[in-house]
């Protein structure tokens, strides 16, 4: 029998839930924009039994969005469907100049700043914001790379317990608002500083030896995939498909960089008990090159 999956595609106006819906749309997915939540139910029990992968964009048009949506996916739960909410987000300055290049106003703006439209709309999102199982944050990317995360994400997946997407990012560019869990690998010496490395890059040997190899680096590494593993049960008890751990360093192209690669692949090849498929990004590597 075929698996049938929810996606809700919800999040900040502006911030690219629709490019999220075509993504989704071009993998196979049956996409519906605006459904009422309280309508969810009814489109999977008329949908035909071949729709196995169903999508619905539920934004702050629907009136009782969180209280509604809720109520909807608790009764689809009761009939074994998977569902996941996917919380599509981007900083405040983003969806300002967003909203000002197409010249068209925020639906909560009511006549005033959009600014205003926005806290309105981040305040009435809030709750449902904390319950996503996937918070994307799409400041910093442009419509392909938002592809490729979806496709990454919502690739074929039987089998799989869980993904895990380990995040090297520089603290300079701002905290992932995606990460379920951050470490901070800025008590590693810098290889900035040395004028023959400075240039290269973590994913260089030598620059990759010398994070790797720095005092306190393996301690490290071994508490942390041992944090990753003692949570990994509990995620994939409460259906949590996707966690994404960050790696900080200063500017994101050396120790992070070096430690990301490291953890990511220890953690394919340690955790035997469930199944995983675990890659590596680089956000802000190349920023500074």
């Amino acid at each position: 029998m075929t698996t049938r999956e929810l996606v809700v595609i919800t999040g900040m106006s502006g911030a690219g839930k629709s490019q999220v819906a075509h993504s989704l749309e071009d993998a196979g997915w049956y996409v519906v924009d605006n459904l009422p939540p309280s309508l969810i139910r009814s489109l999977f029990e008329t949908a035909e039994s071949s729709i196995s992968k169903i999508a619905v964009v539920v934004d702050v048009r629907a009136r009782g969005l969180f209280g509604d949506l809720t109520r909807a996916l608790g009764e689809l739960k009761e009939k074994s469907i998977s569902s996941r909410i996917l919380f599509v987000d981007a900083s405040d300055d983003s969806l300002v100049r967003r909203f000002e290049s197409t010249r068209r106003p925020h639906p909560l703006q009511e006549g005033e700043r959009i600014l205003n439209g926005i806290h309105r709309e981040r305040e009435k999102l809030r709750e449902l914001r904390s319950a996503a199982d996937v918070v994307i944050d799409t400041t910093e990317l442009n419509i392909h790379q938002l592809d490729r995360k979806i496709d990454n994400l919502f690739a074929s997946g039987e089998g799989i317990d869980l993904r895990i997407n380990v995040l090297s990012f520089g603290y300079k560019h701002g905290l992932p608002v995606d990460a379920d869990l951050v470490m901070d690998c800025r008590f590693i010496a810098n290889p900035h500083w040395d004028p023959e490395l400075r240039p290269l890059t973590g994913k260089d040997a030598r620059v990759s030896n010398r994070v790797l190899t720095a005092e306190g680096v393996s301690d490290f590494l071994n508490f942390f995939i041992s944090t990753i593993k003692s949570v990994i049960p509990g995620f994939v008890r409460e259906g949590k498909k996707f966690i994404t751990v960050g790696i900080g360093c200063t500017g994101g192209k050396h120790r992070s960089v070096a430690v990301t690669d490291e953890l990511a692949q220890r953690l394919a090849a340690e955790v035997s008990d469930y199944s995983l498929s675990v890659q590596s990004i680089h956000r802000d590597l190349g920023r500074e090159q």
